[in-house]
C-alpha cells in the first residue's frame, strides 16, 4: 500500500473507533506501539517506520495534533475533509 488512509469502525451509528494506514510495504506488520497524545497510537514496523495510527477516541480528534504527530512522523499532513467520516454519523 502506496497510499494513506483513514478505515472508521462505527457501531450505533457513532465513530467507535477509528485507523489511519499509512504507507506499508509488503509483509509489515507491528512490533512496536507507542503511545502520543490526544487517544493516539501509532504502529511500528520492525524496521522502526510508523505504519499506522490507531484513534481510540474519533469524537475527540484533534486536526492540529494529528497533522504535528503525522509531521513528526514524516508523513504528509490530512485535510479537515479527510476526517469528515469521523464526525459524519
Amino acid at each position: 500500500m502506496k497510499h494513506s488512509y483513514l478505515e472508521v469502525m462505527y457501531r450505533n451509528g457513532l465513530a467507535l473507533a477509528a485507523y489511519y494506514y499509512l504507507p506499508q510495504r509488503e509483509g509489515d506488520s507491528s512490533v512496536r506501539t507507542e503511545r502520543a497524545e490526544g487517544g493516539l497510537l501509532v504502529n511500528f514496523a520492525r524496521d522502526g517506520r510508523a505504519i499506522g495510527i490507531e484513534i481510540t477516541a474519533p469524537s475527540r480528534i484533534d486536526l492540529a495534533g494529528l497533522n504535528d504527530l503525522l509531521t513528526r512522523l514524516g508523513q504528509d499532513p490530512v485535510r479537515a475533509e479527510d476526517l469528515v467520516p469521523l464526525v459524519a454519523a
